[in-house]
């Protein structure tokens, strides 16, 4: 178990010794306190967008899942015969393009967002429930879900690019305010 220091001040002596000249001895007496019990300021606002993503990842996979089962079989491959140690990638040659985009952004996903997860959580724990915040957070989920509909669907780079470089500001705005906050 995680546990946390506390100092309280105890007198030691009775009330004849604490008389004797007002001086009475004084030492710290510390108690314990599991970590979790330890009461800090959670603003929730800020971490919605962050379950939204998470959940719209679930959707990614589900939709992964889908095209890509189908492409598999029209491709020949039978899943049970795969070499052992290959991966969805190594068979990526012989399925159409787009039956690989939404593959694709789902490793996206798992990527950059990493990031994100963490920074909307420490913004919670310091209490910011700033507009700004939040709405860059929500800006961020948004840019993502865009993306990876984008991706998933048309794939030409310069939109994608530019989705991407836009969430990318977001998310580099957010870290820095959590990191100012915790200094």
């Amino acid at each position: 178990m995680h546990y946390v220091a506390h100092s309280d001040t105890v007198t030691l002596g009775s009330d004849r010794r604490a008389n004797d000249n007002n001086k009475a001895l004084q030492r710290p007496k510390l108690r314990a306190t599991q970590l979790w019990d330890i009461n800090m300021q959670t603003e929730t606002a800020i971490l919605a967008p962050a379950a939204v993503l998470a959940g719209w990842t679930m959707i990614v996979l589900i939709w992964l899942l889908a095209r890509r089962i189908p492409a598999f079989s029209a491709a020949g491959v039978k899943l049970g015969e795969m070499p052992v140690g290959m991966r969805g990638v190594d068979g990526e040659e012989q399925m159409p393009a787009k039956a690989n985009w939404v593959s694709h952004n789902y490793t996206h996903l798992m990527e950059q967002p990493t990031v994100f997860y963490p920074v909307v959580i420490i913004l919670a724990l310091l209490g910011d429930n700033s507009s700004l915040s939040v709405n860059l957070a929500w800006a961020y989920t948004g840019l993502r879900v865009v993306h990876s509909c984008w991706q998933a669907n048309v794939n030409t780079i310069p939109v994608r690019f530019a989705l991407f470089g836009l969430s990318s500001l977001c998310l580099i705005i957010l870290a820095a305010r959590a990191a100012l906050q915790a200094l």
